[in-house]
């Protein structure tokens, strides 16, 4: 077995979905979830097929943001894993939907932040171990990172 750290290409820091799934019907499932969750959202996705032709099957309502999923799944190389990139939605407002694909397994991240998976590798294929999303912690909130914080969700709207 060989361990890869893969780094998500991510230029725009747009936010991500990565999960795992186990069907071809996926494809069309999260699509549905997709814009079902947000009128007019903007996303690509792709999804590792893991028997069969071994595709990379995707879907989107933009051509970009599909291509980067597939540049980013091709990478990741490991069957069933899909990813999801977002444009004018945050993974808040799509997760549930998507975790109640019947063929969802797992989500391993949703985040804007750097991401990197860690990556095994055998004969047979590749198994996402994990992710790192983001940064290690380098302190505790003050009572100044709070009111940011309040602020912040306010500024979004998920808070009142």
């Amino acid at each position: 077995m060989k361990t890869d750290i893969v780094k998500i290409e991510n230029p725009k820091q747009y936010n991500i979905v990565f999960g795992q799934s186990h069907f071809i019907k996926t494809v069309e499932d999260l699509h549905e979830a997709m814009v079902n969750a947000v009128p007019n959202i903007k996303f690509g996705l792709a999804f590792c097929e893991a028997s069969g032709p071994c595709l990379i099957r995707t879907s989107g309502t933009s051509e970009a943001m599909v291509k980067l999923a597939v540049t980013n799944a091709r990478v990741i190389g490991c069957g069933h894993v899909f990813v999801i990139f977002l444009e004018n939605a945050f993974p808040i407002n799509v997760l549930n939907a998507i975790k109640m694909v019947p063929e969802v397994v797992r989500i391993f991240a949703a985040t804007a932040n750097t991401l990197e998976v860690v990556v095994a590798r055998t004969k047979q294929g590749g198994a996402v171990l994990g992710v790192v999303d983001g940064g290690s912690p380098v302190g505790v909130e003050k009572p100044q990172d709070v009111v940011y914080r309040k602020e912040l969700l306010r500024k979004f709207g998920y808070k009142l």
